[in-house]
């Protein structure tokens, strides 16, 4: 099955949308990079990116949001004249790799010391503490605000969490999004004392036999090494996305 990244969940509002952007907004997490921003559909010249760069920038003081992030269309390279200037401004430029894999050609070695488990009421409590004690250091503010929102979320129908135990004690967890013809596989995390040890491929496989009938997609961070695990396991590649943020103090 081919899959794109319109399949991709975004926790945001479109709130303004024409032929060349979607610009996303989500009200409950301000200091949430991945939700507020502006995505280009067609891919802007220098001219036409500063005329939306000043226009997210006001928006955005106007909320008291100190970054600007920008997507652009997929599988497209960002030309040279527009990197050239995103680079004199200071904006990180990174990319985003799509991959997917049928359930049923994932494996993994066994580890009888690794406990996975969908989170319910009596895991929440754990599974919120190891994301705290991960957020934590994207700020104080950032990680409180993020507590909430996954307390929202725990009782949405689409949407599980699951916590990973070695030898009893957390180690990692995993969110999943699931929609008609998929489950995405969303912010996977180890703690980084106990990777190496098939935490993450014991996530991913308790998904796997959760939807063994849905394609399973995830979006890796196409310059970090969680990347290379995932074309180990068996993942197919399914294209990329250029993104750009920076932080601006006003």
């Amino acid at each position: 099955m081919k899959v794109t990244f319109e399949q991709i969940n975004i926790l945001g509002e479109i709130i303004y949308e024409d032929d060349y952007v979607k610009h996303y907004h989500f009200q409950e997490m301000l200091t949430r990079y991945d939700s507020n921003y502006i995505e280009f559909k067609k891919m802007p010249s220098v001219e036409v990116f500063q005329q939306w760069e000043k226009s997210l920038r006001e928006f955005h003081r106007k909320n008291n949001q100190n970054h600007l992030k920008f997507k652009f269309p997929p599988n497209e390279q960002i030309p040279d004249t527009l990197k050239y200037y995103l680079k004199r401004v200071q904006y990180n430029i990174g990319f985003l790799e799509l991959y997917s894999i049928q359930p049923s050609q994932f494996s993994i070695r066994k580890n009888g010391s690794v406990n996975v488990q969908f989170v319910t009421e009596e895991q929440l409590e754990p599974f919120l503490k190891l994301q705290y004690n991960e957020d934590v250091k994207y700020g104080v503010n950032f990680a409180k605000e993020k507590q909430q929102l996954q307390l929202r979320r725990f009782n949405d129908a689409d949407t599980y969490f699951l916590i990973a135990y070695f030898e009893g004690i957390p180690a990692g967890y995993v969110e999943v999004i699931e929609k008609e013809s998929t489950v995405e596989i969303d912010n996977l995390f180890v703690l980084e004392e106990q990777r190496h040890k098939g935490i993450g491929g014991h996530l991913q496989q308790a998904v796997m036999e959760k939807f063994p009938n849905k394609t399973v997609i995830l979006v890796a961070d196409g310059e970090d090494t969680p990347k290379d695990m995932y074309q180990k396991q068996g993942y197919e590649y399914q294209g990329f996305q250029f993104e750009v943020s920076k932080v601006e103090i006003f």
